[in-house]
């Protein structure tokens, strides 16, 4: 009954969550390839060398070492201004073209403008200029949220106190049952192993992935994230797991799919294999951070979990697999698995209040004081989640409000193949969050 309720309730606080940049307006017409192409390279070379201007722009760079030489002499050539002057310019050349309506063309002229305009916001930031969260967002990432206040989610707060009851605060109690279920450090590796390995077998059973995929696993500390997955290009990832933290169970399969299988490194090797390698659309090597791609890229790996394993599948596999190997016995997992539930329903809690933080509208003592309340979470974890506003800002909104636009377009699909065919379609071709907004 309270797993019910807490279905119903995610479901309720997810509509509404954000309002979508609409897409540029194509003109029909024959599709000068040349031409466009010719952009998109000196596109990849702005990015290129915006990445010179700020350490972690680029979040995934494998395309000719050309481009990067070109976009270091443009970097040091070029001041933020002139930078932006030019990706002014680019974006006047791809609006003077005529393209096909409809067509992946259209889509790939739609995305470069896109980031095109992301790259104009940070340049703004970066040279110091000062954007509410909400005006940073919606110039960062094409999603401007429409977030709710941290009180109105106390319904959700009234279900998970029936599924912990006792004295003390609510967030101490959620911590220390969590806390039962910690994998030792030296159980870690074949945990995570055994769930990765599961992740892409379900993904396998529904998507064929580039032969000669993989990835290497590495274990680190000192970060503000809990997993990164970086890009090396031809088909392979370097995933990270962060233990600075305590690891609990849930991050094994959290973490597993969210990186890997279905998502950021398939997400990566598609679009290298379909887009960069198949169609030899050259922007597409490279991924700016802060742009309307990470909407797709953290909302279709956050959803990736629950099409990997849907339902009851998770607990069943945990507790069959995953638990033995971490020499932890299964009771009460059924129990973790649905404040874990409770927890994703709680990430609009949580973006309100890094809003809030961001926008000076409470201090860094009240942020973690409720993201103990609303986020549940102990006074080190909500720290991290500070760290990780600050370092990240409007970012944060990706996972959530990422993950909703994916589940709304997947789950629009009548059969379990559909919805893996449409969600393949999404992370495989060029996809904007105004692409996945119903039509009128």
């Amino acid at each position: 009954m309270v797993a019910r309720t807490l279905t119903t309730l995610a479901l309720a606080f997810l509509v509404g969550a954000c309002a979508i940049a609409p897409p540029a307006t194509p003109v029909a017409g024959p599709l000068p390839v040349e031409s466009l192409d010719s952009v998109a390279r000196d596109y990849a070379v702005l990015q290129l060398a915006i990445g010179e201007k700020e350490a972690g722009y680029i979040d995934a760079f494998y395309g000719p070492e050309a481009l990067k030489t070109e976009g270091k002499a443009l970097a040091a050539a070029s001041s933020l201004a002139q930078l932006s002057t030019r990706a002014d310019e680019l974006s006047s050349r791809i609006a003077a073209m005529s393209f096909l309506a409809g067509s992946i063309e259209n889509r790939r002229v739609a995305m470069l403008l896109a980031n095109l305009t992301a790259a104009k916001t940070r340049l703004r930031m970066l040279s110091g200029e000062k954007l509410s969260f909400d005006d940073e967002a919606e110039g960062l990432f094409g999603v401007r949220p429409q977030l709710k206040p941290a009180s109105s989610f106390d319904p959700v707060l009234a279900a998970v106190e029936k599924l912990v009851p006792g004295d003390g605060p609510l967030w101490k109690r959620v911590d220390d049952f969590q806390d039962r279920f910690l994998v030792a450090n030296d159980r870690l590796k074949p945990v995570f192993d055994a769930a990765i390995a599961a992740c892409r077998a379900r993904t396998l059973q529904h998507i064929a992935l580039p032969q000669g995929e993989r990835f290497d696993l590495a274990f680190v500390t000192g970060k503000s994230w809990g997993g990164y997955n970086y890009y090396q290009g031809d088909y392979h990832s370097k995933i990270e797991i962060n233990t600075d933290l305590p690891t609990r169970m849930s991050r094994a399969v959290d973490l597993g799919c969210h990186e890997g299988y279905p998502g950021h490194h398939v997400y990566s090797s598609l679009l290298e294999r379909n887009l960069v390698r198949g169609r030899g659309w050259i922007e597409f090597s490279v991924f700016p951070l802060y742009s309307p791609q990470a909407v797709i890229a953290e909302g279709s790996a956050n959803y990736g979990v629950r099409m990997a394993f849907p339902g009851a599948d998770r607990v069943a596999f945990e507790t069959s697999t995953l638990y033995p190997l971490a020499g932890l016995p299964p009771t009460g997992a059924t129990t973790f698995d649905q404040l874990g539930e409770a927890m994703r329903t709680l990430r609009g809690a949580t973006m309100s209040i890094q809003r809030d933080l961001l926008d000076g509208r409470i201090t860094e003592a009240q942020a973690v004081e409720l993201l103990q309340k609303y986020g549940l979470q102990s006074e080190a974890r909500a720290r991290k989640s500070v760290e990780f506003a600050r370092q990240y800002r409007s970012y944060v909104i990706n996972y959530g409000l990422g993950e909703q636009l994916v589940a709304d377009a997947v789950e629009a699909e009548p059969t379990i193949a559909a919805r893996w065919k449409k969600f393949e379609q999404i992370i495989g071709e060029p996809t904007l969050p105004s692409d996945l907004t119903p039509r009128n």
